[in-house]
């Protein structure tokens, strides 16, 4: 049996669903799932491995125009994932007009001589009329290897997506061990599920204002106890009054929320301090930026 194995970005508009197709094909939640776009900062390498194969994939931020320093960060992330890939898979949903997002999209893919797959999420809100005319409009631009409609939430058509994908991949060697899901480090995963947390809990015009720094996480000696402080950080002296809210009530449901699932990540119990402080128009300043883990 020949070994297969590769590197696959996914890249695609903001709220696409690339964290759940991800989340889902892993089968750990490596990447945080929000209903706010632009929920992805950084690229997150997660790995797939079967007994012939193992696939490699990069989740990016969401391609948007880029409005501070921090944007301008996550489409050189997303620009830079392009290079040394196997294949790329492009992830659109139940929209049924091209926008300008994706019409900027099509154009730089059409300059990438890899392979390309088009996949299409959210098909369980579709009728089998509106996916044709999805189907119709991109196969007018004929740059893609293979179109796989699937529903990431509902587990539709995901396996089929995976094997779809092993036949695009080159002979190869297993380049991670096979219990590896992430090249990650546990903080940065503590750090994004906090953020996850704050962003289900926060109003519409704080999320993004919002970064997360661990600043200390170690083991209590002789205990089974996990001891994390972080800061959230946040844009404005008025979002820090939404974050903690009346009596404090917003940041111990952000606690307690991101504390559950942290001791399900590590395996342990977990005492969680969260503080909250203002730095005004951080994602605006490059070296703050780069302090609060994007680099």
């Amino acid at each position: 049996m020949k070994y297969k194995s590769g590197f696959i970005t996914i890249v695609g508009r903001p709220n696409v669903g690339k964290s759940t197709l991800l989340n889902n094909i892993i089968g750990e939640k490596l990447s945080i799932i929000s209903d706010k776009p632009q929920t992805t900062r950084n690229k997150i390498q997660c790995v797939y491995t079967e007994e012939d194969c193992q696939i490699v994939f990069l989740d990016t931020p969401g391609i948007h125009k880029p409005k501070n320093k921090l944007g301008n960060y996550m489409m050189d992330v997303v620009k830079s994932s392009f290079s040394e890939m196997d294949m790329i898979l492009w992830l659109v949903d139940d929209s049924l007009k091209l926008g300008p997002g994706d019409k900027y999209i099509l154009e730089e893919l059409k300059k990438l001589k890899i392979p390309k797959m088009l996949v299409i999420n959210k098909v369980d809100k579709l009728n089998e009329k509106q996916l044709e005319s999805i189907i119709n409009q991109y196969e007018e631009y004929d740059i893609f290897e293979d179109i796989v409609p699937i529903s990431a939430l509902k587990n539709k058509n995901v396996n089929r997506l995976i094997a779809k994908l092993k036949k695009y991949l080159p002979e190869g060697p297993q380049y991670f061990p096979e219990d590896m899901i992430t090249d990650q480090p546990e903080r940065f995963i503590v750090a994004e599920i906090i953020r996850e947390k704050a962003l289900h809990y926060l109003d519409q015009e704080v999320p993004h204002g919002i970064a997360i720094e661990i600043e200390q996480m170690r083991n209590r000696e002789n205990q089974d106890i996990v001891d994390v402080s972080a800061t959230i950080y946040c844009e404005r002296d008025s979002h820090k009054g939404i974050i903690i809210g009346k009596n404090g009530r917003k940041l111990k449901g952000i606690g307690k929320a991101a504390r559950v699932e942290i001791e399900r990540l590590l395996g342990s119990k977990v005492f969680l301090e969260l503080w909250v402080k203002v730095r005004k128009n951080w994602r605006d300043k490059e070296s703050l930026v780069k302090k609060l883990g994007y680099k």
